[in-house]
C-alpha cells in the first residue's frame, strides 16, 4: 500500500473538517494555537514513517502522554491495577463525581484522576516526566524533544480541578507521594511538545506487541494487548463508544488536538488538528482516522 499517497488523499477528504470545533481555551497557552493546523503521520512496524500536512510541527501532546506513562508504569509490574480500574467512566475526563462513590479508585488510567495515580506509581522509579522524556527521545530519535514551558506554566496556573482530584484520592490513601510533587510531574508530562512523526514512532511499540524501536521489549504480549484494549474502551474521554464505532482502533486523544491510534501488527498513527468537539476530541482528527480505516480496511474488528 502506498501510504504516502493514501495520506494525501485523506488530507484532501477531511479538508472541510479542518478548523471546525474549538481550541482548548481553558488552558490559555492552548487557546492561542492556530485552529486550522492539520498533520498526520504513520509509523510502520518495519520502521518506515510517512506524513502529510503539519506532521513535523511540534504541538502539546497533553493526554496522549497517558498512554506512555501507563506503559512505563506497567513495565515495572502490574500492581498499578489495584489502584485504578479499567472501565469507561461515562463522565467528563476531569470529573470528581465517581471518586467518592468508588472510594477514591479512578475508573480508568486515562481520565485525569487515573492518570494522576499512574504518574504517582511511576514516580516510585524516579521523576515521571523525565522518564517519559527519555523514552520519547530514544524512540523518536530526536534528543531535542522537550517540555513547552509556556504550556506547563499555563496548566500549573489552571490546575485547581486536578489538584482537587489528587487531594481527594490522597484522602483515600490512593496517592503515595506528596500531591504537589505528583502534580508538577503530571503537568510537565502533559506539556511535552512533539510532532506527529515523533508520537507515531514512539507509539509503534504497541503495534509490535511491546517491542521498542531498538528491538528490546518494553512490555510483554499480554500487557501490550491490555493497553490497546483500555485505549479502545477509554481512550477518547466519554466518546469512546462513538470512536470505536467510527474508527475501530485503540486510540488516545489529547486536548492539544492530537490523537494517537494503533493498528496491531501494522503501524501507529498520530493525527493533529486543534479544533475539538464537545467531548474534547479533535474534529478533523477523528474524521481522518475514520477515513484511514475505511480506505485501508485496517481495524481490530
Amino acid at each position: 500500500m502506498d501510504l504516502a499517497a493514501l495520506l494525501d488523499r485523506i488530507a484532501d477528504d477531511v479538508a472541510p473538517e479542518i478548523g471546525r470545533g474549538a481550541v482548548a481555551d481553558y488552558i490559555p497557552a492552548l487557546a492561542r494555537v492556530e485552529p486550522r493546523r492539520f498533520g498526520i503521520a504513520v509509523a510502520e512496524v518495519d520502521g518506515g514513517v510517512h506524513g502529510v500536512g503539519d506532521w513535523k510541527v511540534p504541538f502539546s501532546i497533553q493526554s496522549m502522554s497517558k498512554v506512555f506513562t501507563l506503559a512505563l508504569a506497567l513495565s515495572h509490574g502490574d500492581g498499578l491495577w489495584a489502584r485504578v480500574g479499567r472501565e469507561p467512566s461515562g463522565n467528563p475526563f476531569n470529573s470528581l463525581v465517581q471518586l467518592e462513590n468508588e472510594d477514591g479508585i479512578p475508573r480508568n488510567p486515562f481520565i485525569n484522576a487515573g492518570a494522576l495515580v499512574v504518574t504517582d506509581e511511576l514516580a516510585h522509579h524516579g521523576d515521571a516526566a523525565e522518564k517519559l522524556l527519555r523514552f520519547f527521545r530514544e524512540e523518536s530519535g530526536r534528543p531535542d524533544i522537550g517540555i513547552d514551558a509556556e504550556v506547563a506554566a499555563s496548566e500549573a496556573e489552571n490546575a485547581d480541578r486536578n489538584r482537587a482530584l489528587a487531594y481527594f484520592m490522597a484522602s483515600y490513601r490512593n496517592m503515595r507521594h506528596p500531591v504537589p510533587a505528583v502534580l508538577d510531574q503530571y503537568v510537565r508530562q502533559c506539556s511535552i511538545a512533539m510532532t506527529c512523526a515523533d508520537v507515531a514512532r514512539s507509539a509503534v511499540f504497541l503495534a509490535r506487541h511491546g517491542v521498542r524501536n531498538d528491538g528490546t521489549r518494553l512490555l510483554g504480549l499480554s500487557a501490550a494487548k491490555r493497553i490497546n484494549a483500555v485505549m479502545l474502551t477509554c481512550g477518547t474521554y466519554d466518546a469512546a463508544g462513538e470512536f470505536a464505532y467510527r474508527v475501530g482502533l485503540p486510540g488516545k486523544s489529547g486536548v492539544g488536538g492530537g490523537i494517537v491510534a494503533i493498528v496491531p501488527g501494522r503501524c501507529a498513527i498520530c493525527v493533529w488538528s486543534p479544533g475539538l468537539d464537545a467531548r474534547g476530541n479533535s474534529v478533523a482528527g477523528v474524521a481522518a482516522l475514520d477515513r484511514f480505516t475505511t480506505l485501508t480496511g485496517w481495524s481490530i474488528f
